[in-house]
């Protein structure tokens, strides 16, 4: 599955993943273009977080080669992706719910500056508070940088994992369900802050949510059982009648 006319950030081929017998993934080919807006849907257990995990470098491919930037990452550890510009959030959020919307910022920062947590401040502390602040602004939690993350409602803790995403400046985003558990209302404020992320902005975006994932995306990836099943645009993913079978049944709607 390619991208024709501008570079490929990511490149994934023959990916099998297995888990003793079980077989995860099967033979997934996908490129992905610099700038672009992918999202993976797919019933559960259709390999989609597998996929995201095996990218991001927490597993490594049982089979297959994962490229990112032309590099061949497969068996490179998580710890390496920030490095090349990955950031990702996961199904259940981790932040620190004993520190603020500031500081859960601030440490992503640091984390990816290789910076260090220090008693007594600097300049260059100054200098990722100030983008921790700018972060917060933008993901609308810029009148709660000195509040918990313990106080924050869900919907704000979701919004903040993606700050903490999109403060290291990412080139590729992998989102995995960032719309779980969000009000209708929180939904729609998630989807405006993905359509304004930088056009550099590689996205990627495994969501249940149809509403948020084909308003976000410019090209749509199925999967069903470890294997891409179908590809196209959000209208050709709507129409496409064996998605209808096989992600919501014969008698299902994606509108």
């Amino acid at each position: 599955m390619t991208t024709t006319g501008t570079a490929q950030i990511l490149q994934l081929s023959g990916i099998e993943k297995a888990f003793g017998g079980v077989h995860a993934l099967r033979g997934v080919d996908i490129d992905v273009a610099q700038g672009e807006r992918l999202a993976i849907l797919g019933p559960n257990g259709a390999g989609k977080t597998t996929l995201f995990n095996v990218i991001a470098g927490d597993f490594a491919p049982t089979v297959g080669t994962v490229r990112i930037e032309g590099r061949d990452v497969s068996t490179a550890p998580a710890r390496t992706r920030p490095d090349l510009g990955v950031a990702r959030t996961y199904q259940r959020t981790r932040l620190f719910p004993g520190l603020t919307v500031e500081d859960n910022l601030y440490v992503a920062i640091v984390g990816k500056e290789r910076g260090h947590l220090r008693i007594f401040k600097n300049k260059k502390d100054r200098v990722f508070r100030e983008r921790a602040a700018r972060a917060a602004q933008r993901v609308w939690l810029g009148t709660k940088l000195d509040t918990k993350v313990e106080s924050l409602s869900h919907g704000e803790q979701r919004q903040l994992e993606l700050g903490m995403a999109m403060s290291v400046h990412p080139s590729l985003l992998l989102l995995d369900e960032p719309a779980s558990g969000l009000s209708q209302g929180e939904r729609q404020r998630l989807t405006e802050m993905l359509l304004s992320l930088e056009e550099s902005v590689t996205l990627i975006i495994i969501e249940h949510d149809m509403d948020v994932a084909l308003s976000v995306a410019d090209r749509v990836i199925v999967m069903h059982d470890g294997s891409v099943i179908a590809e196209g645009t959000p209208d050709e993913i709507r129409a496409n009648q064996m998605v209808h079978d096989i992600y919501l049944g014969r008698t299902g709607s994606l509108e």
